[in-house]
Parts: structure tokens; sequence; C-alpha cells
């Protein structure tokens, strides 16, 4: 089925697979930021869901120097003051929980920049006169997050924060690697050389559970995004080392039919404890949950690792939603909540 490329043409009408292909670009996208005027003691992000995900990204690679913090909520922490570069972060622009936050950060006199494609957030940032960076349109959050990455690290720069020359070259190398890799992963490559067709045969009909190191976390998490949405089949994330301390015993016993898929993505540039973790766990967990799938993932830098295992778990999700006989693309049913929930 993989392999029929009219099928999956046909079964993904929204081209969530070419979108996957040409996201390298979305690294090099440039925004015009003028210079914003603060010397921030910390920064907070707001996003749900996809839109909070460039700021996961960037605690991972670049880092940051002072503190930073991401809100997937309401309400934003009591310490938000007129020293905090608040950055207000929605696709759509229009997601509740990010204008309710960007409220408070105002009456708090904290220093605002937008991150939209449109919606009421561009209407605030425009009429406010926020320092805004304007997302191209992709089709969906979750296809968006290399160039929401960019889009913050603009802000940052914008704001003295990070310097872009010292970043764009990584950035740029990032993209020249992530283009080439993804021609592995095309739907034109057979299945038998097809590691993200391989890998989604191995999920159907079970639940993936995703583990990584700290360093890959916002690449694991993605892939759990990407199941859920992209092929609308519950999956799981956690990351070593917290997993040693509570998860690993919860395999050991109950329940004794286990229906899942386990994922580890693995990264040399881990600490050397983690990654001998990996290796013990799977050693003392063996017989009681299933052998994972271990994919030692590709780089020679932090962010080409990032960056590469995002596209493997955009493309794995992609063939397991055509598995699944599912649309990789629309949300229907969180587009159904959003209409309940103002009922």
């Amino acid at each position: 089925m993989l392999d029929d490329l009219k099928l999956i043409h046909e079964k993904d009408p929204q081209d969530a697979l070419g979108i996957a292909e040409k996201q390298h670009e979305q690294l090099l996208h440039a925004f015009d930021i003028p210079k914003i005027d603060v010397q921030p003691d910390n920064i907070v992000v707001a996003g749900m869901g996809g839109s909070a995900f460039g700021a996961l990204i960037s605690t991972s690679w670049p880092g940051h120097t002072i503190p930073f913090e991401i809100v997937r909520n309401y309400d934003i922490p009591a310490y938000v003051s007129a020293k905090t570069l608040f950055v207000a972060s929605s696709y759509s622009g229009n997601t509740e929980e990010t204008i309710t936050a960007l409220g408070q950060a105002e009456a708090k006199g904290a220093c605002i920049v937008v991150i939209a494609n449109g919606g009421k957030l561009e209407e605030i940032a425009t009429t406010k006169n926020y320092p805004f960076a304007k997302l191209p349109t992709v089709g969906q959050p979750r296809f968006a997050v290399l160039v929401a990455l960019k889009a913050l690290l603009s802000l940052l720069a914008a704001a003295g924060v990070v310097s872009m020359e010292e970043l764009h070259p990584q950035l740029k190398a990032a993209a020249v690697f992530l283009e080439e890799a993804v021609k592995a992963w095309r739907p034109d490559v057979p299945t038998a050389q097809n590691r993200a067709k391989q890998i989604a045969q191995e999920i159907i009909g079970k639940s993936a559970v995703i583990y990584s190191g700290p360093k890959l976390y916002p690449a694991a998490y993605k892939w759990k995004i990407d199941c859920n949405e992209n092929a609308k089949h519950v999956a799981w994330v956690n990351q070593y080392p917290e997993f040693n301390h509570n998860e690993f015993i919860g395999w050991s016993k109950q329940p004794v039919d286990k229906p899942y898929t386990v994922i580890d993505l693995r990264s040399n540039l881990e600490h050397e404890r983690i990654q001998k973790r990996f290796v013990v766990s799977e050693r003392l967990l063996s017989g009681m949950r299933p052998s994972p799938i271990v994919v030692e993932v590709e780089g020679g830098s932090l962010l080409e690792q990032l960056v590469w295992t995002i596209a493997l778990g955009d493309y794995t999700s992609v063939y397991l939603a055509l598995l699944n006989n599912v649309n990789p693309s629309p949300v229907d049913l969180v587009e159904t909540f959003k209409v309940a929930l103002n009922q």
C-alpha cells in the first residue's frame, strides 16, 4: 500500500508529504524585524500545540542565557513584569489561551512581541504596533514548527538576546543537511529501503510510546504530536533520565498484554549516562515490554539531529495515517471541540 503512489496521492490531498519534503526551506525564511529596545530579565512564550513548538526546540538548540518559560495555559507566571519579553505565538492567531495570556502580560507591562499567520493576534500586533513575525501559510501549526523556530530566533535577535550572525550558519547547514536526508523517506522510495514506512508499519494497531534524552526531547514530543494529529493515532512521550525513576517500573508488571510500539530516539550527543540508561533499561525490561525500535539519530550537530528526527517523525506519521485510512492534514475533531466549547 505505501508503495502505491497513486493511492498515496488520493489519501494525502493536501500534500502533507510534500510539505515534509520542503520544510528545510523554513529554516532559511527571512523575517524583517526592527530592533526591539528592551533588555529583558526573562522570556515567556505563550503558545499551544504546534504553535509552542518552535519555542520548545529553542530550549534544546540554541538554548537560552536568561530564564525562559513556555506557557501552555490561560495564565502567565506571577513573575512576568516590565522586564519580561513576552512572545504570543499562535499559527492561526486565534488561540484563546494565548490571547488571554497576552492580555495578562499587557496588564503587567511586559514587552510584547507576536508570532502568527494572521487572525486576532495579527490585528492586535498591527493596532498596538507590537513587533510581529508573520508566519508563511503552510496549512497546519504542526507543519510550521521550523519556521516558527526561525521567527522566534529573529525576534530574539532583534531584542539583542541572540546573535543571528552566529546562528545563521548553523541554520543554513541544517537546511542543506535536511534537504538531502529526507530523500530517503520520500513516497517513491520503496518500503524495503524506507525507514519511515517501515516504522509506520510496526506502529499500526498499537499505541506509540516514544522515548528520548533531554537534548532530543523536542523532537520526541513532535513525534507524539504527529502521531496524534496526522495519523489520528494515540501516542505518548517521555524522556530519560526521568523515565528510570517511575515509568520504568510500570513496564515490569501490568497490564500483561502491552499493545504498544516502543520507539527509542537515541543521540550520540546526549550525556554519556543518558546513553547508557537506554541500553541498561532495554536489557532489564527485556521480555516485560515490546522490544524498542531503536532509531540512531543522524547529524553532526544538535540542530541537524533535531531537524532530522523531526522530519523522520513527520514522514512516519503521515505513512501511519495512510495505513489508518485517514487524511493526515485536517483535525476536524479539534474544530468541533472549539465550537462545542463556546456553546
